[in-house]
Parts: structure tokens; sequence; C-alpha cells
């Protein structure tokens, strides 16, 4: 997990500049969305990634333009669920913030994923930056929780299902058989229709 600020010729060169800086230069990026993390979640020094590489991110990133501000962050928790059982989640933003409101903001938003999970905290930590761009440039605040085995078939595991965020479905009735006239057949480009006498071909 860390968090970096390019700058770069336009936004998008801002952002491929801001991924080299992250190690992910050479990867294939998914974003991932949701608060939880991979059962066993652990914290681990950064590694190279071979060229190709399929990798699960949560990234938040914030752009500037011409001296204007910005800021990302991203931000985890190892914690208890009242059952006993180990989670982690995880939280992102992105703003035109400074960088301490932009940690506060970001810790609010971890404060709320929690509370609404009720689920009591063991650890945490944030990364955050703060890109300020220079005249004429663009500037991007990157920030980044890479989950480099996630994707890893068949080895990925799942915890148990929490009764109280559940709903029992109610069995829906049987949906009434609707009959539909049969479709027009397909037609080719120039080709009329049985019963038209106008021709739309180009």
């Amino acid at each position: 997990m860390t968090a970096i600020a390019p700058w770069g010729e336009n936004a998008e060169d801002a952002f491929d500049q801001g991924l080299v800086e992250l190690g992910l230069g050479d990867a294939r990026i998914i974003q991932a969305q949701g608060a939880m993390l991979p059962i066993g979640f652990t914290v681990t020094a950064p590694k190279p990634l071979p060229i190709g590489s399929l990798v699960e991110c949560h990234i938040a990133s914030s752009y500037a333009w011409n001296g204007s501000s910005a800021s990302a962050g991203v931000a985890f928790a190892h914690c208890i669920t009242p059952e006993g059982d180990e989670c982690s989640i995880v939280a992102t933003i992105s703003t035109d913030l400074d960088y301490e409101e932009t940690v506060l903001a970001l810790r609010r938003n971890l404060q709320r994923k929690l509370a609404s999970r009720d689920l009591e905290v063991t650890s945490f930590d944030v990364a955050v930056d703060e890109v300020t761009a220079g005249q004429d440039h663009h500037g991007v605040a990157i920030a980044a929780l890479i989950l480099p085995d996630s994707l890893s078939i068949g080895t990925t595991r799942t915890g148990p299902i929490r009764g109280s965020l559940t709903r029992e479905s109610e069995e829906a009735p049987k949906p009434k058989v609707q009959t539909k006239a049969p479709a027009a057949p397909a037609l080719r480009p120039g080709q009329k229709g049985q019963n038209s006498g106008t021709d739309f071909s180009i």
C-alpha cells in the first residue's frame, strides 16, 4: 500500500507515470470495488511483478492542473466480527483538499465502513499523498492497495456468512407464462421485406 504524486504532460501521462512509480507499470490492473479484503490479507513488502501480470488493486486517483492541488488516499483495517471472525476492510478517497484534511476524511470513511458492519479494529494504516501541479502541467495523486495474489484461481478463501447482514428470501410467485409473436426474419442490407414496398438500401 502506497501513495505517490507525479506530474505529466496530460492527465493520462501523469497517471501512467504514477503506475510506474507504484511498481505497476508493467501490470494489467483490475480495479477492485467493495470494502472487504480477501480472507487472510496481510501486509507484505513490495515485490517486482512480471510483465503482463494481472493484478487486483484498490486505487484512488485525484487530478490537478496548472498550480492546483489534489490528494488521494487508501486505508485498511484488520478487524474482528461480533462472532469472533477475523477480516480486513479497505477505504479509498479522492479529494481536492490538502494532505491533513484528506487523512481525516479517509479515516472517517474507514470508521463509517467499520460501524456499518459492526467490526472491531485490531490494527489499521493509511497512505495519502498530495500533488500540486506545475505550470501548464497535469498532476495526479494516486493511492493504491495492491493485491498481487488475490486472483490465484482455486486458492481464494472466503469467510463465513454473517447472518445479521443477510435476509431470508421469500418464495417469489411463479411468473405468468407469456407468449410472444414470432420475430420477423432478419434481412440483409438492401433486401426488401415481404410486405414492404420501400427500399432503404444505401
